[in-house]
C-alpha cells in the first residue's frame, strides 16, 4: 500500500493538519493502528498540562483519624479500612525508619 500525506482534522482545536508519510511510517514501525487525533501543537500542549498537573482531580478528600501509637487525632488522605493501623505522620515516620 502506497502512502500518502493525508489532512486530518484536530479533535481539540478543529484545525486541520497533515499527517505526512514519514510520520505514518513511524506510526506503522512502532504498530500504531489509528491516527493522530490532535495537531502538534495540541499534543504538545496536553503533554505538558499532563506533565504540570493539571489534570488532577481537585483537592484531597482528607479523612480524620486516631493515631494507633500515639492515640492523637490526624488527618489522612486516604479513607481508613479499618484492617490495618493508622498512624500520624511522625508516628509514620518512626515506624518506616525502624522497618528497616
Amino acid at each position: 500500500m502506497a502512502l500518502s500525506d493525508r489532512t486530518l482534522t484536530c479533535a481539540d482545536c478543529g484545525g486541520e493538519f497533515i499527517f505526512t508519510t514519514g510520520e505514518q511510517e513511524f506510526f506503522n514501525s512502532r504498530g500504531f493502528t489509528n491516527d493522530p487525533k490532535r495537531c502538534q501543537p495540541c499534543r504538545s500542549s496536553r503533554r505538558a498540562e499532563m506533565r504540570s498537573g493539571s489534570y488532577d482531580s481537585g483537592p484531597r478528600e482528607m479523612h480524620s483519624v486516631v493515631c494507633a501509637q500515639c492515640g492523637n487525632e490526624a488527618t489522612v488522605p486516604f479513607r481508613p479500612r479499618g484492617d490495618r493501623p493508622v498512624y500520624c505522620s511522625d508516628c509514620f515516620s518512626q515506624q518506616k525508619n525502624t522497618s528497616f
